[in-house]
């Protein structure tokens, strides 16, 4: 009896799950117009991608990355695709104070803020763990602490726009996976702060959205230069996955899973009920002999 327990309530919970949010409210581009959108990561990959769709859809961009070449193409580009705006402040988020520094911009350049979406990583290695505590931290201070400042930094205007914050995090960050121990703690510590947070924000009825974006292999350079020879599945492409990611936060959805809701639900209720199994499915999925320490 307790064994049927332990997989009939989270099989309980995971039909629940879809009756309530298999139809969420339709999205339309409009939702998006003249709104004042931040976009950290933005110079490549999929936060690139989510500055053109945004611009498509004639938001006010403020753009932020490391590297000011990049970020300075991509901006003309939003601004001929038609963005209501389009400007950007470089810098690196090791610089703790650099998260306060993009939202004073948008605060002198608006006065206000609709929708903070947090998708800058830091560089890591795609291998076995080599001990180096000094990298873990570094990547806990742009992965994780960095996304908490912005927040922070933010929340007043968030507050007054009853806005949104968009946290784009991984499936490392709910399932742990082999080779990305120092990503994958930050990923981790996303979903616990931002998750307690949410509850936060109920208890004391502030009207500010937080959905958190589970994604899984896609094909942005990076990711296909580090972990491409090590992983056998298909990427999945960055423009949809930026698409995904504005819809699931304009309509303040509270998780979305990308590229598929139904595998990750499973792997999520495959954790709870069987997790040496879903340990040795994560660990099939790998081609172990091309890591080299």
């Amino acid at each position: 009896m307790g064994l049927l327990l332990k997989i009939f309530i989270p099989l309980l919970g995971l039909a629940l799950a879809f009756y309530f949010y298999s139809a969420p409210e339709d999205f339309s581009e409009e939702m998006l117009r003249g709104k004042r959108v931040i976009v950290t990561g933005a110079s490549s990959g999929i936060g690139e991608q989510m500055a053109y769709h945004l611009a498509r859809m004639e938001a006010h961009l403020l753009l932020t990355a490391r590297t000011e070449a990049k970020l300075q193409k991509v901006v003309e580009q939003c601004l001929k695709l038609g963005a209501a705006s389009a400007r950007y402040v470089s810098g690196s988020m090791e610089d703790t104070t650099f998260p306060e520094v993009v939202v004073k911009e948008a605060e002198n350049t608006w006065g206000g803020l609709d929708m903070l979406i947090l998708n800058h990583i830091g560089y890591t290695y795609f291998n076995y763990f080599n001990g180096d505590v000094g990298h873990v931290r570094k990547l806990l201070e742009i992965n994780f602490l960095s996304y908490v400042a912005m927040t922070t930094s933010a929340l007043p205007m968030l507050k007054e726009s009853e806005g949104s914050i968009v946290v784009v995090s991984s499936m490392a960050g709910k399932t742990g996976t082999p080779f990305t121990a120092p990503y994958s703690a930050t990923k981790f510590a996303l979903d616990g702060f931002f998750s307690s947070l949410r509850h936060e924000f109920i208890i004391d009825k502030v009207n500010v959205s937080i959905t958190l974006c589970v994604l899984g292999y896609i094909n942005t350079e990076n990711a296909m230069r580090a972990v491409s020879h090590a992983i056998q599945d298909t990427p999945a492409p960055k423009e949809e996955c930026a698409l995904e990611i504005i819809k699931s936060g304009v309509l303040r959805q509270r998780e979305l899973h990308y590229p598929s809701r139904v595998a990750g639900s499973l792997l999520l209720l495959l954790q709870g009920v069987a997790p040496d199994f879903l340990d040795s499915l994560i660990r099939s999925n790998y081609k172990v002999e091309n890591i080299r320490r």
